[in-house]
């Protein structure tokens, strides 16, 4: 590994023909981006197409779960596509990866729905879900490493900046396709069968993907080890097998991606997901106030990989972390306040308590749809604020106690199911139910947010914010890690911790967040798990990870 005071060379400024090399190399990438989260945005859809057999709180988290599967398996992906990168190149090992993404994402449009094929719908999409993560995980590594090594010394930020945008680019690209096709045939035959579309058109651009990544050369670090004969035998070994590497690979992942991963879902899924399904703004609108955030923060991805190469990366990265965990929680309360003002009004004057036997209530998750959340009168009263996403506080009572609702100063007794059988239970139930809306109604708690009431600026503008913390993190990481492993297992080494980072710590935060707010009821509460995950970071990474923008990566 280059040392940290190694002396820059003198390097040549980048020709026009390497910029256009490093500019296919990050389009090609975006089109990955835009399969991946293709699947994110339409969530909604895929729950309600795939996991019809459960109920709609926990099929929508099993969704969550699915989109998760494909960041499960990304560093399995960074490790076989890894070792081929750092045996075989880096271009061929694009076209590879390329091929499995566009394909397990077309045949996500095909696949039919649980109604018709029943369990088997689910089972093939988290399938191609794994496919994606696979070629995904592959996809990132080779392609920072491309453009690093394609760049001048002293702009390496910059130009794998470009490669960061490609992650946001991909999820802008996928929202406006979506828009788009939401906005011409209307919200109901989207919801039938127009959401498939977004998924079929991505053959189109797997045609375009893979015409771009066959006009690549090698990279100019690797030919020369090639050409020398100096490429790793065994790069996982080297990469993993050796405490001299591990370490780095330890320290990267803990003290700068696990960070770096929780703050850029946090600010680019979980908001969107928490407009949706908490502040209930629908899905077309939310999406389109999400873009237009993406819009206005993406020019600060290249500002921040400018910035490292002048300053440095690291403190740009904990910045970003820190700030996060600073303020995530007064940032989403503003959120709500933006989006959804008379939800906002409706909690602070009306607060719902669930009072109730702890020991009687169930985590309001079933991931195999057998619980119909009826055994007991706090399972009753809690999955009906679950399912409709309604922030409540819990209160302790005693053993024996039947649980009851309070929605300001109104209190209804959930059913006791325990004397009651068959029609008799479900007739109270939905009793119970309607007492339930009517009241939350009167309390002014809306079905869902007015489109008229929405703070336009100041949403935007939060959710910019959020975005900007986005761009920090995000816009030097890729240089870091090409700069702290050297070039003979640098694509093997730096894909692991990245991929697990990202895959892991991020892409489970969704479904964790939201399974943690189902589980409390408090819609805030899921918010602890990306401020702990980066405060974890702010300090071990200020303790272990160096400085690296003055390295030479030739070596």
């Amino acid at each position: 590994m280059a040392g940290a005071d190694d002396t820059l060379p003198k390097h040549h400024e980048a020709t026009q023909s390497e910029k256009l090399v490093i500019t296919a190399s990050s389009l090609g990438t975006v089109f990955e981006w835009y399969d991946f989260y293709l699947y994110g945005l339409m969530a909604t859809f895929i729950s309600k197409v795939f996991f019809a057999g459960v109920n709609e709180t926990t099929g929508f988290i099993l969704a969550l779960g699915a989109f998760a599967a494909g960041f499960a398996v990304r560093p399995f992906g960074a490790l076989v596509f890894g070792r081929i990168g750092d045996i075989v190149g880096r271009k061929n090992t694009f076209l590879v990866t390329m091929g499995i993404m566009g394909l397990s994402t077309f045949a996500v449009g095909l696949l039919p729905g649980y109604e018709t094929i029943g369990v088997a719908a689910p089972i093939i999409l988290v399938l191609l879900r794994i496919l994606q993560g696979l070629a995904l995980g592959g996809e990132y590594g080779g392609a920072a490493t491309y453009v690093a090594e394609h760049a001048p010394n002293n702009k390496r930020g910059l130009y794998t900046s470009f490669i960061q945008i490609t992650a946001t680019f991909g999820l802008f690209a996928a929202l406006l396709v979506v828009i788009g096709f939401r906005t011409g045939m209307g919200e109901e035959s989207f919801g039938s069968w127009g959401w498939r579309l977004p998924f079929l058109v991505s053959i189109l651009l797997l045609g375009v993907s893979m015409w771009i990544r066959l006009q690549l050369n090698e990279s100019p670090v690797f030919q020369k080890m090639k050409d020398e004969g100096k490429t790793s035998k065994a790069p996982l070994t080297e990469a993993f097998g050796q405490w001299k590497n591990l370490r780095w690979v330890l320290i990267a992942l803990f003290g700068a991606v696990a960070g770096q991963a929780v703050v850029w879902y946090t600010g680019q899924f979980y908001a969107l997901f928490y407009l949706e399904k908490i502040l209930k703004v629908d899905g077309a609108t939310a999406n389109i106030y999400v873009a237009v955030a993406l819009a206005l923060a993406t020019p600060f991805f290249v500002f921040f990989g400018w910035l490292s190469d002048r300053i440095g990366r690291k403190y740009i990265i904990l910045g970003g972390c820190a700030l996060a965990a600073a303020t995530y929680f007064p940032t989403f309360h503003a959120l709500s306040n933006a989006a959804n003002p008379a939800l906002a009004i409706a909690e602070a004057q009306a607060p719902v308590t669930v009072r109730a036997n702890p020991a009687e209530c169930s985590f309001q998750f079933d991931p195999v749809g057998k619980n119909k959340f009826d055994a007991t009168s706090c399972d009753i009263a809690k999955a009906y604020l679950a399912k409709n996403g309604i922030n409540y506080r819990n209160v302790e009572a005693p053993a024996g106690t039947i649980a009851a609702i309070s929605i300001g100063a109104t209190t209804l007794a959930a059913p006791d199911p325990t004397t009651l059988t068959g029609k008799d239970r479900a007739d109270a139930i939905t009793a119970y139910q309607d007492s339930l809306k009517t009241a939350l109604t009167d309390a002014g708690y809306p079905a869902k947010a007015d489109l008229a009431q929405i703070d336009k600026v100041k949403l935007i503008a939060i959710l910019f914010y959020l975005v900007f913390l986005v761009t920090m993190v995000y816009g030097p990481i890729a240089a870091m890690l090409v700069e702290l492993f050297p070039s003979r297992i640098r694509y093997t080494s730096m894909s692991l911790p990245y991929h697990i980072g990202n895959g892991w710590f991020g892409g489970f935060l969704p479904t964790t967040a939201f399974a943690m707010v189902a589980a409390t009821g408090d819609i805030y509460y899921g918010l602890w798990y990306p401020v702990v995950v980066a405060v974890a970071t702010v300090v071990l990474g200020l303790l272990f990870l160096p400085e690296t923008f003055r390295r030479n990566i030739d070596a």
